[in-house]
Order: C-alpha cells, then structure tokens, then sequence
C-alpha cells in the first residue's frame, strides 16, 4: 500500500515559478518549532541572470483597516527571515524527507529552502470581524513569499511572485495531568447577615477542542436571600500586547432555573456541561480563532503556552486565556431595586455588554488531585 503525499502549491500569474509547501500549520512545541520547508520550481531560461529570493514575514494587525487615516497604520509588518533560494548558496544544505521527495520527483530546477520562526514569536490568531467591518481582520498572521529580483530587497512585481499565508499553531500537551482546577467565592450584602457561597470544580484541566466541559458547581446559602437563577459561563480573554488592551467574550454559556430557589439554610450541588467552539460563535465579532478564516474548519484560538523558564508578561502578539464563570441571582429589598436598575442602563450602554455583573472564577489557586483508580 503507498501512503500519497498530501502537498500545497501556488503558482506566479506567469506560470513561471510554483512554490510547494508540505503543510500550512506549524506547530510550537515549546522547546523548538516545525521548520517551514518548501521547495520552488522555476521553469527553464526564465531567470536570465536574476534570482529568486524568499522571505518570512508577520503581519500584526490591531486596528481596523477602514480607521486608517492621514497615513496612520494600525499594522505592522515585520520580516522575520530572508534567504536567497535560487541560485542556491548552501549546496550541503539538509532537507526534510518531503523536500527530498519533490526534488526527486521534479527534477533539477527544483530548489528547496528552509524557514525558522524566531523564538518567542506569537501563534496565529485572528479577531472574528463584525458584519460592517471591512478590510483585513485583525489578528497575527504569517505569509512566505517568494519573487524574482536581481537583490533581495527589490520588492519584485505580482506577476512574478507568490505569497502563501501559513500558520503557527500551539498543541495542548498530551498529557493531561490529575489535577482538578477549583475555586470557591463567596457573597456578603451589605444590608442582610449571612454569605452565598459559590464553588466550581472542572473535570479536568485541559480540553481539546470541541470537548465537553463539565464544571460541578456547588451553592450553599447562608444568607437570608433566595438564589432563583444560575448562569454558567466560558470565557474567552484576549490581551492584544502591542496596544496593551485586554477583553473577554462568552463563548458558552448556560442559564437554568433548575433547582432554584435556593431557600436560606440551604444548598444545591449539580453539574453543568458546556462545550465552546467556534461554529456557535460566527456571527459574534471579535471572537478569537486559530489564524486566518479561510478554512471552513477553523477553531477557537488555543489558550497560549508558555514555555519553562519564561513569564506570561514575555509573550507577545495575542494572548489567549480561558476561564469559567457563574452568577447566581439573589432576590434584592425594595431598597436596591433601583440602583441595579440604573447599573445595569449605564452597563448595557458600554463597551462591556457581553459580559454580566457576575462573580468570576478567574484565579484556579486550589487544585485537587483525582482519587486513586
């Protein structure tokens, strides 16, 4: 049985030269990175003494495209590598077994190069757009070009080069670990005796994507309010480091007024299952995805590793974390009906709608271990 090799390529408007690619995702693992190799076909006398030049470049984008006025970007373009392919400097230079297949296969004007995304640099992530945005959406996104010039920084013309956009991606371990995150908080009124506590506990903690979570929640009412609705949420909180500006979205969420009320002296322990992913989410802006939105099977953006030895304040790009939150609403005097009354006009009129005046689990301090099997 012969196993095909799945390959991607790109051809100039010319037809003069095609770049070929193994794969378009490449995976961080943490203490090193996939390569990007590819190799380009030129066809025969097309040169006429000039060469062919590759470059890896990052585009940052954190402001809208149509907002761009009197020369002010909200880009920021950076070119993270350069390598002359053809003709080729490095004539011992070791190539991947895909690179070694095609060059067989096509022949001697096929030439291969090979990228290295710096240490440190950002994953892939992309800000679902509104339906009245336009331009480019904002996000990190990487693209290899390849064109035809006598140097290198000769910036080539579109019929003569080729740029394909690639992905850098972050895999969660393997490994899951026994570790149970959990958190416990509680809610004193300011005018009633006695708290509401509210614990959550996660049955595990890493998810892969499209999996079902499972947080336990457990309400013990020592106050003298009733607890008649409970709301549980994931969410999603982005940090774009390049404006230092930071938001979250619900990218899940469940509301139920089972086992309510929640009568003073009593409690209520019951599971919720909740499963985020991003076909729930597509008409919702600035949801952040796994790269660019060409794929029909994009992913929520994975929460952002950081490796041993490095600080979360060292990452750049955009930061990807993820929490779960509930609230549980109380029964209120006469008294404070119309202060939340007028909170809850001036929230609704800010920035902030999406989310709600709720109590959120966003420090997993306490962690339990499994029981033994």
């Amino acid at each position: 049985m012969v196993v095909a090799m799945k390959v991607f390529k790109k051809t100039t408007p010319n037809g003069k030269m095609t770049v070929y690619l193994g794969k378009r995702d490449f995976i961080d693992h943490l203490d090193y990175c996939d390569p990007i190799d590819g190799v380009v076909v030129i066809e025969n006398d097309y040169l006429r003494g000039r060469k062919i030049f590759g470059q890896l470049t990052a585009t940052y984008r954190y402001g809208r495209e149509e907002d761009e006025v009197m020369g002010v970007k909200f880009s920021k373009e950076m070119v993270l590598g350069k390598e002359q392919i053809v003709p080729l400097i490095n004539q011992k230079m070791e190539m991947t077994p895909m690179q070694e297949r095609l060059v067989k296969k096509l022949g001697s004007n096929a030439f291969p190069f090979t990228f290295q995304f710096p240490p440190n640099s950002p994953c892939s992530v992309t800000l679902q757009a509104g339906e009245e945005d336009q331009g480019k959406p904002l996000g990190v996104e990487y693209t290899i070009r390849t064109y035809v010039g006598d140097n290198e920084d000769e910036k080539g013309h579109k019929r003569n080069q080729v740029s394909l956009v690639i992905k850098k991606l972050q895999y969660a371990p393997p490994t899951r670990g026994r570790r149970l995150p959990s958190s416990l908080v509680s809610k004193g009124f300011t005018f009633s005796q006695g708290k509401i506590n509210l614990e959550v506990t996660l049955d595990r903690e890493i998810y892969y994507h499209g999996e079902k979570i499972a947080a336990n929640v457990v309400i013990t009412n020592n106050s003298r309010k009733a607890v008649k609705n409970i709301k549980v949420f994931v969410v999603q909180h982005c940090e774009v480091t390049m404006v230092n500006a930071q938001f979250s979205k619900h990218v899940a969420s469940l509301e139920t007024r089972e086992g309510c009320p929640i009568t003073p002296g009593a409690s209520l322990t019951k599971t919720f299952y909740l499963v985020p992913v991003a076909s729930c989410n597509k008409d919702r802006r600035g949801i952040a995805l796994d790269g660019h939105l060409k794929d029909e099977d994009v992913n929520l953006a994975s929460s952002t590793l950081i490796s041993d030895g490095k600080s979360p304040s060292d990452a750049m790009g955009i930061v990807i974390s993820y929490y779960c939150e509930g609230t549980i609403e109380k029964e209120r005097v006469n008294a404070m009906k119309k202060m939340k009354s007028i909170e809850r006009h001036r929230y609704e009129n800010s920035h902030y709608a999406d989310d709600d005046d709720n109590i959120v689990f966003e420090d997993f301090a306490r962690l339990r271990m499994n029981e033994p099997e």
